[in-house]
């Protein structure tokens, strides 16, 4: 599996807490068989919770280096879930905010509501700029739960679509489960994320597959777990 979406970095936002919790949480991961994994540390301007990319960058690679110093086989990237704000694309030209691994698309996450003023054309501004736009986890949305059109809406104007696989065990409650299940039976989602803060139990990715085998055939869940995530990694 390719996670598009994980707070493995230690003490910048609300995920790891140290080092050495970043480096358990990704041996789980890898153990459970993910085997690329993006991380996007919280970007939200204004806050406490915007550690700039050229620290988050030293952050991962000391992260590479305690791994590979214990053998663990895992591919890391950089990224940033970045909240919806109307100076994302001037904070990008200046470097602060990271795309993911490097390329042309970024995680963009909503309020919890889903509610703000003018995000449809922040979000069109960044497509027009030639950004391939992913939204974290759609199904969180209280908009997107009330109205399903919202998310389709979303799709067509050229936003991608992640989905949290803890949404699959009501972690966010049963109206993001059944939020989720939904955009997945209409085929709106473009790939998965763990959305990782703490370490995993080990059998999770199993689980989250025999839950999405219900609703995707054996090549479609390829391609939302693999395939489709490949392409942010590939650029294409």
């Amino acid at each position: 599996m390719f996670d598009l979406h994980s707070h493995i970095l230690p003490g910048i936002d609300d995920g790891a807490r140290s080092i050495d919790e970043s480096a358990e949480m990704v041996k789980q991961m890898a153990a459970a068989g993910v085997t690329h994994i993006i991380a996007t540390p919280h970007y939200i301007v204004g806050t406490l919770q915007r550690s700039p990319r050229a620290t988050n960058a030293i952050l991962l690679e000391g992260l590479k280096s305690r791994l590979s110093a214990e053998g663990v086989r895992v591919n890391l990237y950089l990224g940033n879930e970045i909240y919806i704000d109307e100076r994302i694309a001037g904070y990008l030209a200046e470097g602060k905010m990271a795309t993911l691994a490097g390329g042309r698309y970024l995680l963009v996450e909503l309020p919890l509501s889903g509610e703000f003023m003018g995000y449809k054309d922040i979000l069109a501004g960044l497509i027009g700029l030639g950004y391939k736009v992913i939204l974290a986890h759609p199904e969180r949305y209280v908009s997107v739960q009330k109205d399903l059109e919202v998310a389709v809406e979303l799709s067509q104007m050229g936003v991608l679509l992640q989905g949290n696989l803890g949404s699959l065990f009501d972690k966010y409650g049963k109206q993001a489960r059944k939020t989720l299940i939904e955009l997945i039976k209409r085929k709106l989602i473009f790939g998965f994320g763990t959305d990782a803060h703490r370490v995993l139990r080990a059998d999770f990715l199993d689980l989250a597959k025999k839950k999405l085998s219900k609703y995707y055939s054996e090549a479609e869940l390829q391609e939302v777990l693999i395939s489709n995530p490949r392409r942010v990694l590939t650029n294409n």
